[in-house]
């Protein structure tokens, strides 16, 4: 059984850098394909970044394109989503999630792909 657990997160003003971290037991990360979410208030979870299991492959919305990044330190076993030049509009709970994959360079974007999730954390972007 894989367990995720997310730390980071908070409070930024709008412009400012947060970043997420992913911690994986139960599996070797290097058997997980990852990926981010997000959930703002009164709306449907939502695609934010995912990356293949070699890390190879890295996929991100629109949305986030040029702001955000994904890392994965296998060492660690954790990984981690750095947001730059945030918007007010990037508030939101976020999740990690994670999932066994066969193929080293694949990445998943639907939540329906992933089979753990992390806790979630809160990103508020301030004015």
């Amino acid at each position: 059984q894989v367990q995720l657990v997310e730390s980071g997160g908070g409070l930024v003003q709008a412009g400012g850098s947060l970043r997420i971290s992913c911690a994986a037991s139960g599996r070797t990360l290097s058997d997980l394909a990852m990926g981010w979410f997000r959930q703002a208030p009164g709306k449907e979870r939502e695609f934010v970044a995912a990356g293949s299991r070699g890390g190879g492959s890295i996929y991100f919305a629109d949305s986030v394109k040029g702001r955000f990044t994904i890392s994965r330190d296998n060492g660690k076993n954790t990984g981690s989503l750095q947001m730059n030049s945030l918007k007010l509009e990037d508030t939101a709970v976020y999740y990690c999630a994670a999932r066994i994959a066969y193929y080293r360079d694949r990445y998943y974007s639907l939540p329906e792909d992933y089979n753990y999730w992390g806790q979630g954390t809160q990103v508020t972007v301030s004015s």
